[in-house]
C-alpha cells in the first residue's frame, strides 16, 4: 500500500520538477506589452471628462462575444484570490516562489489588456463591468472549493490538478472568444493570451504528472475529486449562468469541448487508463473517473441535441421575419 505524503513532503519531492519547469517556461515564454494590442485611436472621453457615456449602439461586438469577453475578463480579475491560493500551497521559497511571482505577473497582463481593449472600443458597459468586478472580487474564489473534498483532505495535489484543467479550459475559451469577436485586433489579443495560458497549463500539467508518478493513488484521487466536481473559477460571478449558457450555445465553451479539448488530452498525456502502478485506492479512483467520463459524454450529447433544436427554431424565426418584412415592403 502506498504511503500518502504530507504537504511538505510533496513540496520537497517535487521541488526539482518545479525548478526544471520554471526554467522550461522561461525559455519558451515571450514577453509582450498590453498597450501594443489596444486600438488607442478609437478611444474618447467618457462624460466625467466632457465626453459621452456608453450607449449599447457603440458596441461592435455581438451579444455572444460581449458575454464571453466580460466572463473572461472577470475571471482574470480575481487574480488576487488565485495568487493567495497558489502562494499558500506552493510557498514562496526557491523555484515554487519564483513561479508564483512570474505566473502572477503574466496573468496580470491579461486583465490589463482585455480591460483596456473593452473600454477604448466601448465594447461593453463600463459602469456595469466595474459593478461586476467589485462584486466578483469581493466574493473571491477558492479553487480547492471545487475539489469535492473537505478542507482537511485538500492538498497541493488538488490545487495542481485543478489549475491544470482550468488553465487549459481558459485557453480554449479565450481562443474561441477571439474568433467570435469578429475583430482582428481582439482576435490577435486573445490569441496572445491563449498562448500564455497554454504554457501555464503545461507547467501545472507537468507538476501533476510528476506527482502521479510519485504517489499514483494519492494523486489520482485528487484528480478524480477535481474533475467530478469541476467548476470554472467564474462560477460565482454576476450573470455567470446566463453568460455561460450563451457561450455554450454558440461554441465558446461547452461540455463537448470540456471533455474532448480539455479533460481527455490531459488524461491521455498522463496515461491514466494505461498505467499499471495504481493500488486499490487508485483503481477505485480510476473507476470513478471512467464512470464520470461516460456520463459527461452523455450530457454533452444531450446538450448538443437541445442546442441544435434551439438554433434551428431561431433560424426559422429569422427566416419568417425576413419574409414578412419583404412582403410588407
Amino acid at each position: 500500500m502506498q504511503r500518502e505524503l504530507t504537504h511538505l513532503e510533496l513540496l520537497n519531492e517535487l521541488s526539482g520538477v518545479a525548478e526544471a519547469n520554471v526554467n522550461r517556461h522561461l525559455s519558451m515564454t515571450k514577453d509582450w506589452n498590453p498597450h501594443d494590442y489596444v486600438p488607442w485611436d478609437e478611444g474618447s472621453n467618457y462624460a466625467a471628462l466632457g465626453g459621452q457615456d456608453w450607449d449599447p449602439s457603440q458596441s461592435q461586438l455581438s451579444d455572444v462575444a460581449r458575454a464571453a469577453m466580460i466572463t473572461n475578463l472577470l475571471t482574470e480579475d480575481n487574480l488576487p484570490s488565485y495568487h493567495r491560493e497558489i502562494s499558500e500551497n506552493f510557498s514562496m521559497d526557491h523555484a515554487w516562489g519564483h513561479w508564483v511571482g512570474r505566473w502572477t505577473a503574466e496573468e496580470n497582463r491579461h486583465g490589463i489588456a482585455m480591460r483596456d481593449y473593452l473600454l477604448v472600443t466601448r465594447a461593453v458597459d463600463p459602469v456595469k463591468l466595474e459593478e461586476f468586478r467589485m462584486t466578483h472580487m469581493g466574493n473571491g474564489v477558492s479553487s480547492q472549493g471545487h475539489s469535492g473534498a473537505g478542507p482537511e483532505a485538500r492538498s497541493i495535489l488538488h490545487l495542481v490538478s485543478y489549475v491544470t484543467f482550468q488553465e487549459l479550459a481558459t485557453r480554449v475559451s479565450h481562443r474561441n472568444t477571439g474568433k467570435a469577436c469578429n475583430d482582428p485586433i481582439a482576435d490577435k489579443l486573445l490569441q496572445r493570451i491563449a498562448a500564455d495560458e497554454n504554457l501555464h497549463m503545461i507547467f501545472y500539467r507537468n507538476i501533476c504528472g510528476a506527482a502521479i508518478d510519485l504517489v499514483p493513488d494519492q494523486a489520482l484521487r485528487a484528480v478524480t475529486d477535481i474533475l467530478t466536481h469541476f467548476e470554472m473559477p467564474g462560477a460565482g460571478m454576476p450573470d455567470f449562468r446566463r453568460n455561460g449558457v450563451l457561450m455554450a450555445k454558440h461554441g465558446i465553451y461547452d461540455l463537448r469541448q470540456h471533455k474532448d479539448e480539455v479533460v481527455m488530452p490531459v488524461l491521455r498525456k498522463w496515461k491514466i487508463f494505461e498505467r499499471d502502478d495504481f493500488g486499490p485506492e487508485g483503481q477505485k479512483a480510476r473507476e470513478e473517473l471512467a464512470a464520470y467520463l461516460e456520463d459527461l459524454d452523455k450530457q454533452a450529447s444531450r446538450f448538443e441535441e437541445m442546442r441544435d433544436r434551439s438554433l434551428a427554431r431561431e433560424a426559422a424565426k429569422r427566416d419568417r421575419q425576413v419574409k414578412q418584412a419583404a412582403a410588407s415592403a
